[in-house]
């Protein structure tokens, strides 16, 4: 079992950065792939934002947020970061932590809690 812990949420301007993590424990020593999905407010599905490999040497993006998030993992460690830039009211949503995925065509198999980010205008 893999438990996925989050945080760094919060309230932020539009412009303004903000920096989520998320650390995975689990009993097992094995590297994961991870990533971040996001739901929005009165949207039913969550969508793909950003995903890392178990080493780092493969990222890939949602279009969206392309160019303004920078996502990356502690070496050695399976804890992964997410550096948002330039947020925007669009921005606003539950982000939550998965694994394995690393790009939008994939299901997560593990989901953290969520923490939540606004971006006000």
């Amino acid at each position: 079992q893999v438990q996925l812990i989050e945080s760094g949420g919060g309230l932020v301007k539009t412009g303004e950065s903000l920096t989520l993590s998320c650390e995975a424990s689990s009993r097992f020593t094995s590297k994961y792939n991870m990533g971040w999905f996001r739901q929005a407010p009165g949207k039913l599905r969550r969508e793909f934002v950003a995903g890392i490999n178990w080493n780092g040497a493969s990222i890939e993006y949602a279009d969206s947020v392309r160019g303004r998030f920078i996502i990356s993992r502690d070496k050695d460690k399976n804890t992964v970061h997410m550096r948002m830039n330039n947020l925007g009211p669009g921005d606003t949503a539950v982000y939550y932590c998965e694994i394995p995925c690393t790009n939008s065509r994939c299901d997560p198999t593990y989901w953290g809690l969520g923490t939540l980010v606004t971006v006000s205008s």
